[in-house]
């Protein structure tokens, strides 16, 4: 089992024990709900927890408040804790609450069971929330970021585009592409989807510092395989192989070899110009089979522009 995921049981039950011992030492009726209290507070991230902490708050004022009104109304009856309810899960829907709907309800039942809505009563109901949602925030807040698993995946984004440029080059001078798979390409996906979740989660982990870079590299390197992607489905549409292939076909490889995360491709770019005007002056195609060729060749560049183009933009905004 993963490792984390025990360490996270682990804090999860301690966690619970913790604040249901507080609340029976303290004297509370249902002291056990302090520590199911506990159990849903604890988020994955700390900015999470914190922000389910509030709106659970928020939504348990809303609750007290309905509830008194219910109860006064129509008596300490089923129905009433349905009217109730009725009226909070709208509240809490319409105000994306709805992770407070089941936390909240459970100690509003206290109530019904028992008949009364005194001031002591609804004291201890305040009471197991403040204990249930403190310890539940507190736990979370060892939480740091993940920076070293980030630049693993990272790295491995990093990699894989290398080799899918790699590729490239050489398909590209294949005249028969019928071997040439996505399979690189779904797996770029996959390992981007695992590098933006850490991303995301380091970010919300680090409550005071909010330092965007890692997402915005991972966004960043999304954009760049979804145009792979549109890269990959020409290349696959050219059915011969007109002279100016091997030019292309050697961009690619100076753009692998020169791939690395603080490169500004500003003079990758200037190949790439070089590249057009060169090709430009070219004469004109012979025959339609070599015309259709070549303009996939200059697609394929403009594609490439625009692959370069969003690493110098992301550079330029995130200087060291």
């Amino acid at each position: 089992m993963d490792k984390e995921k025990i360490i996270k049981s682990i804090k999860i039950a301690a966690a619970a024990v913790l604040a249901i011992t507080i609340a029976a030492e303290l004297g509370l009726k249902y002291s056990a709900t302090a520590g199911i209290i506990t159990v849903l507070s604890i988020q994955n991230t700390k900015r999470e927890t914190i922000k389910s902490a509030r709106n659970r708050t928020l939504a348990f004022v809303c609750a007290l408040i309905l509830a008194a009104a219910s109860f006064h109304l129509l008596g300490f009856t089923l129905f009433a804790f349905a009217w109730y309810l009725l009226l909070f899960a709208l509240l809490c829907l319409y105000a994306d609450w709805g992770e407070a709907i089941a936390m909240d309800s459970v100690l509003i039942t206290h109530f019904l069971s028992e008949r009364s809505m005194s001031v002591p009563l609804i004291g201890n109901e305040i009471a197991l929330f403040l204990i249930g949602t403190t310890v539940g925030v507190l736990v979370n807040m060892h939480l740091r970021k993940k920076e070293k698993v980030f630049q693993k995946l990272a790295d491995d984004v990093d990699l894989q585009i290398k080799g899918i440029l790699s590729r490239m080059s050489l398909w590209l001078m294949e005249e028969d592409k019928s071997g040439y798979s996505p399979d690189c390409l779904i797996q770029l996906k996959e390992s981007l989807d695992l590098a933006r979740t850490c991303a995301l989660n380091n970010y919300n982990n680090a409550l005071w510092k909010k330092d965007s870079y890692e997402v915005d590299y991972i966004q960043m390197r999304q954009q760049q395989s979804m145009v792979l992607q549109e890269i990959y489905e020409n290349i696959k549409s050219i059915t011969c192989l007109p002279r100016q292939a091997k030019q292309v076909a050697l961009l690619f490889e100076g753009i692998e070899q020169g791939y690395h995360r603080e490169n500004t491709a500003e003079g990758l770019l200037k190949d790439l110009d070089l590249l057009f005007q060169d090709l430009k002056s070219h004469e004109l195609p012979s025959n339609r089979e070599e015309f259709e060729a070549r303009a996939i060749l200059f697609y394929i560049l403009k594609q490439t522009k625009k692959l370069l183009v969003i690493k110098r933009e992301f550079i330029l905004t995130h200087p060291k």
